[in-house]
């Protein structure tokens, strides 16, 4: 009882804390009130095409980032068409260029890198399109209409706390953490440390980068393993890579000596095996939510020159999805009130 009131307390400290440092709080639908934004757009560009820019639809999480936004834009009377970039800035250039050429009346973007799609995101603006930002940010504010993100400060709080309690005091941990390129990588990572450094049982005795990949997390679980055979606890940056980290896993035999593995993202391939008992949770990011809420937020862009709430950046909350509230989870990346 009294480590479970510790881990609260310390829960509510690196909300606090990461929060401050996001430079905002969190949300999970922002208040509407009249945006700071402004622009001579009107009713008149409604109806028009709005172009949908990903990752990598391969990755459940992307695909439904995609489908949502794109079903929400088609439900308001827009045209809409969803394309890849997988990573890669020159395509993603390539295909803002393309959503330029073909009259693109608003772009949503998940950007390829923080740094590195900011001239994508500026090439857009200077083409009198409004950017709204999705699923990550860009190191740079006031040329996108706004940056809708997952709360992953919250929602690594969340999933640490989990790990902690399951894992117990003593552990010898790997983490498999994102793509370096994604400040959400970093976010997620940074918010683990947080909470597990308060617990000098739980040494950490290996990590790799598997850029959000379940090829990637398999390959590095098994080098990890193999340099380190008394790891007893996974904690990953996201649920392909925590996915891959289970195959490795099975394969080596050693999935029973584990005590956690931990996921982050929602997907339904999670959520199967935290029925299987193989994931021990993953921590649902709401992208069907804030990609919805991007297409309101354009549309209302759109047709007054504002988007409707007073910040840029916009957090939305994570939920906790483990054995004891599974069924709750109601459709891809959603859960039940």
């Amino acid at each position: 009882m009294k480590r479970r009131s510790l881990l609260a307390a310390a829960g509510g400290s690196v909300l606090t804390l990461a929060l401050a440092a996001c430079g905002g709080g969190s949300t999970s639908a922002p208040a509407a009130s009249a945006g700071a934004s402004s622009t001579s757009a009107g009713s008149s560009k409604a109806g028009g095409l709005i172009t949908i820019i990903v990752n990598n639809p391969s990755n459940p999480y992307w695909a439904a980032e995609g489908d949502s936004a794109k079903a929400a834009a088609e439900a308001l009377g827009y045209k809409a068409t969803v394309a890849a970039h997988r990573g890669d800035t020159n395509t993603e250039s390539q295909l803002v260029d393309t959503a330029i050429s073909s009259g693109s009346v608003a772009l949503l973007l998940d950007p390829a890198n923080a740094d590195g799609s900011v001239g994508a995101v500026q090439k857009a603006a200077s083409a009198g399109i409004p950017v709204f930002l999705i699923n990550a940010e860009i190191n740079k504010t006031g040329i996108a209409k706004a940056q809708l993100v997952s709360n992953n400060a919250q929602g690594a709080a969340l999933g640490a706390q989990q790990w902690a309690q399951l894992v117990g005091q003593d552990a010898q941990y790997a983490e498999l953490l994102g793509a370096p390129s994604d400040n959400n990588a970093a976010t997620r990572s940074n918010g683990y440390k947080t909470v597990l450094s308060q617990y000098p049982g739980l040494k950490k005795v290996a990590e790799q980068v598997a850029n959000w990949d379940r090829t990637q997390g398999h390959d590095k679980m098994q080098a990890m393993l193999q340099a380190n055979p008394g790891v007893n606890a996974v904690i990953s940056g996201n649920d392909e890579m925590a996915l891959g980290a289970i195959a490795a896993l099975q394969e080596s035999g050693q999935i029973g000596q584990m005590k956690a593995v931990g996921g982050f993202d929602g997907s339904p391939d999670a959520v199967a095996a935290i029925k299987a008992g193989t994931l021990s949770y993953t921590v649902l990011q709401p992208v069907v939510t804030f990609s919805k809420e991007a297409v309101k937020q354009a549309d209302s862009f759109l047709k007054t020159g504002k988007t409707g709430v007073d910040a840029e950046k916009q957090a939305f909350d994570c939920t906790l999805i483990t054995k004891d509230n599974v069924d709750k989870y109601t459709a891809p990346f959603t859960m039940s009130s």
